[in-house]
């Protein structure tokens, strides 16, 4: 386990805000494109229909491709080299990705930057290592939250960002400004952000044994976090079509769209630092399973919704029975794993939510074409309670509160 002195690092907060202004500039940077990207690819020369759809749909995903095969990769370098050197690289790296990416030329071009930005980024999955290790252990759910808190700020203000500077400052500039913001959070991780001592057992991690995959919390940990991502993303694809059988403008039917998808996110910001902070009082694995089980009922209404602002409502609800959830895996996962495996272990964390965004969706399409945009709603509560239903046999099989 984590050895932690009896007195609290004072930097442990500051080191927080600075992993939560980080996060946030880095996922805003990684999804302000959203808006304009099939503009930006016509801008490269593409000129088909078609052929823009093709290119944006892989450009978007480059990143999130290398970020997950990297992950665990960059969690063993931060228990082997220091996490904050972590940090120092993925913000750097990602501020030089994001000022060339508003330099390309070509559609090829964007897709090998967006490529690089995920390799060299992470900021977000290394703050989470560094505030899970480093943070006093009665303070992980609540700090875990409030980090949880900017990452999806980050991910709901960067297409609105997005959508609102190319008209002003144009879209190479718009990557520009995006790299130079990063570059501040650079600097403030370079300066602000300072690690605890590591000691000559914890430098040692080739000694240290393998992570155990099979056995024990962290494959089921590894599978909740991907299903959480799953359920979110399940029904991405067909939220607009579902909208449009309850919106009589049809100039509203995106704007409608937009809400839905926001109102979960939302609030999922408002409760993750307020589930993290009663996770820290009851349980990690209390709240967990409680959150599942509340996420899995809050599905059954959706699919027999009668209006739009109905599914506003119940996403919105979900998002606060989800927002802590992820923080509770990342602490449950600190808490049950060797202090010198904490970044390898939160590495494949998150290499497991990237498999569940890229999953989700594709369940929700095939399903949603197969059985009904109805259906979808049903088959992820079922399979959201399963994930509920085992995380709670393994709690009382563990037979104590984590």
């Amino acid at each position: 386990m984590l050895s932690m002195s009896n007195e609290e690092p004072e930097y442990w907060r500051r080191n927080l805000w600075v992993c939560m202004l980080g996060s946030f500039t880095t996922l805003v940077a990684m999804t302000l494109l959203l808006p304009f990207l099939p503009l930006y690819v016509a801008e490269l020369g593409v000129s088909e229909p078609a052929s823009i759809a093709r290119w944006s749909g892989i450009a978007y995903g480059a990143t999130f491709f290398t970020a997950a095969l990297t992950a665990p990769l960059w969690g063993r370098l931060a228990d082997r080299y220091g996490r904050k050197l972590m940090l120092i690289r993925a913000s750097l790296g990602m501020a030089v990705a994001m000022s060339l990416i508003g330099m390309a030329s070509a559609p090829w071009q964007l897709v090998t930057l967006r490529l690089l930005a995920g390799l060299l980024g992470g900021y977000a999955s290394g703050s989470t290592i560094l505030i899970a290790a480093q943070t006093p252990k009665a303070h992980t759910g609540w700090a875990l939250g409030m980090l949880s808190s900017g990452i999806m700020a980050g991910n709901v203000v960067g297409p609105l960002i997005g959508g609102l500077l190319p008209p002003l400052i144009g879209i190479r500039a718009t990557f520009w400004l995006a790299g130079g913001v990063i570059f501040l959070a650079f600097l403030a991780t370079c300066f602000l952000l300072k690690e605890a001592p590591r000691t000559p057992g914890q430098r040692r991690v080739t000694a240290a044994p393998m992570l155990n995959l099979r056995n024990g919390i962290l494959p089921l940990m590894l599978l909740t976090g991907m299903l959480l991502i799953f359920a979110n993303m399940s029904v991405e694809p067909i939220v607009t079509l579902y909208v449009a059988q309850f919106v009589q403008q049809p100039q509203r039917i995106t704007l409608a769209a937009g809400v839905v998808m926001s109102a979960a996110a939302l609030g999922s910001i408002l409760s993750a630092a307020w589930l993290g902070r009663l996770a820290d009082r009851i349980g990690h694995w209390k709240v967990l399973t409680g959150g599942l089980f509340a996420a899995a009922l809050l599905l059954i209404p959706q699919a027999f919704i009668t209006s739009a602002w109905q599914l506003v409502a119940l996403r919105f609800f979900m998002g606060l029975a989800r927002g802590g959830l992820l923080p509770c895996i990342a602490s449950l996962i600190r808490h049950h794993v060797a202090g010198e495996q904490v970044g390898r272990a939160l590495g494949w964390s998150t290499s497991a939510q990237y498999v569940g965004q890229v999953c989700g969706p594709l369940f929700g399409g095939f399903v949603g074409g197969w059985l009904g945009m109805r259906s979808v709603f049903l088959a992820t509560c079922v399979i959201m309670a399963a994930g509920a239903f085992f995380n709670l046999l393994h709690m009382r099989q563990a037979g104590k509160k984590t």
